[in-house]
């Protein structure tokens, strides 16, 4: 099936004696930062930064804010700039929380996700300024609209694959792979130690305490995930190219890496007569977006709905207080959906 540039890849089986998921979840409460105003449901401050006297950090959005206080700890004050329910893509900055970006003591983002942030980092002169995107490998996962649209668009693609330029923008959607969500954390922590070397011993050391539960995380994904019925499943948009190359599985979106990108009329027949041979049962819809085109295709195709979050803001709808929680309830989710034996 070629319906996706994502590979099939089978990860080997981890140790049988791993940590359960629930224990991972209740790790990650044990150790919250009580630094911040909150980490259930948005966490830290959200809107704008603010001089303290503490480290000051400011997230661009939810995964990099987590990071940031898990690492930090007590010696931080993380402010987000996405508000608790606000879809990160689509965010724009106001003068102010521009203008107070300078006052940072680092910024933490993730480039090519949030353009705003991206132009508003670069203006800025903080000193510690942290990519995310730098601290592991971006791929590229495909566009589904690309491949599965029209003839005209082809024809535009074929343009622009003469004119030199890459077709597909590389998948930024890094922190859904525990794997590399935890490249990502051993980069912060290393630049939390350089920017503030103080409190060096404890950013290392609760740097080593979150790679730990990412690691008994991928461990409970490799072994839920391994024997199931189907590998393919059906999402809002697609926000899990990384997480299916980890644990061979096949996402198959609805819409592009831009969640608001509306399908084609050939795509929703497309994933109707994939739903039948690849014995699907549930198509995925998100908390932060619409779940009208969702529920449309698996009304006319007798399927099943549920929810597999991608992680991009906590709100009171999210199955879970935090990142952990949330993976948790993903991974319940997907082994339903795929009949995991």
């Amino acid at each position: 099936m070629t319906l996706m540039n994502i590979r099939r890849r089978l990860i080997p089986t981890a140790a049988l004696a791993a940590l359960s998921l629930t224990a991972v979840s209740a790790c990650s409460s044990d150790s919250t930062s009580t630094g911040n105003a909150s980490n259930a449901g948005s966490g830290g401050t959200a809107g704008t930064a603010e001089s303290t006297d503490k480290f000051d950090v400011v997230a661009s959005f939810y995964p990099m804010q987590f990071l940031a206080e898990q690492i930090g700890g007590d010696h931080v004050n993380v402010t987000s700039l996405t508000q608790p329910g606000q879809e990160p893509h689509d965010l724009e900055l106001s003068t102010k929380q521009t203008a107070e970006l300078g006052e940072a003591d680092a910024i933490l983002y993730l480039k090519t996700l949030q353009p705003a942030v991206d132009e508003a980092v670069a203006q800025t002169d903080v000193k510690t300024k942290i990519d995310a995107a730098t601290l592991t490998k971006l791929e590229d996962h495909g566009d589904v609209e690309h491949e599965h649209a029209g003839e005209e668009e082809h024809a535009g693609e074929e343009e622009h694959a003469e004119s030199g330029e890459e077709e597909h923008a590389l998948d930024p959607h890094v922190w859904l792979d525990p794997v590399k969500y935890a490249e990502v954390a051993s980069g912060v922590g290393a630049a939390f130690e350089k920017a503030d070397p103080d409190h060096a011993a404890d950013y290392r050391k609760n740097t080593e305490d979150l790679v730990k539960k990412l690691d008994a995380l991928n461990t409970a994904y490799t072994e839920g995930l391994q024997n199931t019925t189907t590998k393919v499943f059906f999402t809002n948009h697609a926000a899990f190219g990384y997480l299916a190359e980890r644990y061979g599985l096949t996402q198959e979106a609805i819409s592009g890496l831009d969640p608001e990108s509306e399908p084609s009329p050939a795509r929703i027949k497309e994933l109707q007569d994939e739903a039948k041979a690849d014995g699907v049962t549930t198509v995925f819809y998100e908390t932060l977006v619409s779940d009208k085109t969702a529920k449309t295709l698996a009304k006319d195709a007798g399927l099943k709905t549920d929810v597999l979050d991608p992680l991009e803001g906590i709100t009171d709808k999210s199955k879970g207080d935090d990142y952990f929680q949330v993976m948790e309830s993903n991974l319940k989710a997907l082994r339903t959906a795929l009949g995991a034996k």
